[in-house]
């Protein structure tokens, strides 16, 4: 497949003086100096799968600093008790309750005790709580810091446990477990929606009802599963990454005044494009994520007592920035593409033509020789794994960018802080460290959950 695509990357391979500007290094602000003291309100905001190589791709393709390098404080080891690659389960425990666990554990620990996590005490010390993402609302991130499971896939009993947890702001996908749609025969399935709202819950299941929502406890589960990657959002159907923490600190500032509260903002799709190896996709949604980042710093510059913390739960696809042994990569071509695989295949399995849906959507004028009946030939003997070797060098190879896995990885990701309190968070730290910090900077204190 490689040799199809190889070509164009050679007509790419430009020498560097006539690389774009958006390729050439930018200088970066020396950034805040971090700030001692203990904030009223916490906002810890969670890139799934975003690494180093993520941020310089989205620096490039944006052409000026993100708004987290502002706020680089250091960088963050995310091993799991159990493995050196960890996965979004024992890494949010991590960060929820101060300590390293197994992978796929939700908030308990290597015995299988729940751990009491940040968002639990600060509910117990009368703070208002939030959790905002756009994978479903019961995806591991998140419930790690408001359920206890021992396995992550136990999604219904999480969406129970989230339902009656005290959390005042819920923002993310999974629409069926709480609207009795979930495919289960069983009371896993109850409509814990209905619930919710006889509880005093305002619950949206659509963006109008989205918009509607004007007090907490809220609730907003806006797809069925995930929400969809940034290349393919429909702004009138599903709100951004950064209106949604826009929304939900609104909300829980006029909820809680002096008593404070404790958001979690996860940036959740990097990491699935990652795992499909589609540049273009993580591109877009490695920048909505950043969007959302300078929303929680302005909004905390304004409050002025407000601790943002930025981080990942680990890396994933090992992004290379250069591959094939050419020493080039530019993010151009990335910017071309209209959508992401998953919205591919999903036109091509309606019945669009693959080759021109593959064409149209990765931007070129016309595909390699051979490609078009590659990908109409895989269609035709049903074998949709046969698309995606020539799918992800079409989409990688003309950016110069290349992968290492469909999986996560090991590497240290980025630490950023700013306001009260960011003095606690720098320098290399383990994440269950980078958790202990979050329950010191509000002076509460980590212990077991009791349930």
């Amino acid at each position: 497949m490689r040799t199809l695509v190889l070509p164009l990357l050679v007509l790419l391979a430009v020498p560097l003086e006539a690389q774009t500007q958006a390729e050439r290094p930018v200088a970066l602000d020396a950034g805040p100096v971090p700030q001692a003291g203990q904030p009223r309100n916490v906002v810890l905001m969670i890139a799934d799968g975003f690494g180093p190589a993520s941020a310089t791709l989205g620096r490039a393709a944006k052409g000026a600093p993100l708004a987290l390098d502002s706020v680089l404080v250091g960088a963050v080891e995310t091993s799991a008790a159990d493995g050196r690659v960890t996965d979004s389960a024992a890494s949010a425990t991590a960060y929820a309750c101060g300590t390293k666990t197994y992978r796929g554990a939700i908030a308990v620990d290597t015995t299988g005790a729940p751990c009491r996590t940040v968002l639990e005490a600060a509910e117990a010390r009368g703070m208002a709580t939030g959790l905002v993402t756009t994978t479903r609302i019961t995806h591991a991130t998140p419930a790690a810091f408001a359920a206890h499971t021992a396995d992550r896939d136990e999604e219904a009993a999480i969406a129970r446990q989230m339902a009656a947890s005290g959390v005042d702001l819920l923002f993310g996908g999974g629409a069926p477990l709480f609207t009795g749609q979930a495919d289960a025969a069983s009371a896993d399935a109850a409509p814990l929606a209905e619930a919710m709202a006889a509880d005093g819950w305002a619950v949206a299941l659509d963006r109008a009802g989205y918009d509607a929502l004007v007090a907490l406890p809220a609730a907003a589960f806006l797809a069925r599963s995930h929400l969809a990657y940034e290349i393919d959002r429909d702004e009138t159907d599903q709100p951004s990454l950064a209106e949604m923490t826009e929304k939900a600190l609104g909300l829980l500032a006029a909820e809680a005044g002096e008593r404070g509260f404790f958001l979690v903002v996860e940036g959740s799709r990097i990491d699935h494009a990652a795992q499909r190896n589609d540049p273009a996709a993580l591109l877009g949604d490695v920048l909505a994520y950043d969007r959302a980042v300078a929303a929680a710093l302005a909004w905390a510059a304004q409050d002025g007592s407000t601790l943002v913390v930025s981080t990942a739960d680990h890396e994933t696809g090992g992004l290379t920035l250069g591959r094939d042994d050419v020493a080039f990569w530019d993010p151009a071509p990335l910017l071309r593409a209209t959508a992401s695989f998953e919205v591919m295949a999903a036109r091509i399995g309606a019945g669009d033509d693959p080759a021109e849906t593959i064409r149209q959507a990765l931007g070129y004028d016309a595909l390699p020789e051979g490609a078009a009946d590659v990908f109409r030939d895989a269609v035709a003997a049903r074998d949709p794994g046969a698309l995606l070797p020539l799918l992800e060098a079409l989409a990688s190879e003309p950016a110069g960018v290349g992968w290492t896995t469909k999986n996560h990885t090991g590497g240290d990701v980025g630490l950023y802080a700013w306001g009260p309190g960011a003095d606690r968070f720098r320098g290399a730290m383990p994440n269950d460290a980078v958790g202990r910090s979050l329950f010191a900077v509000l002076g509460l204190e980590a212990a077991r959950a009791g349930r």
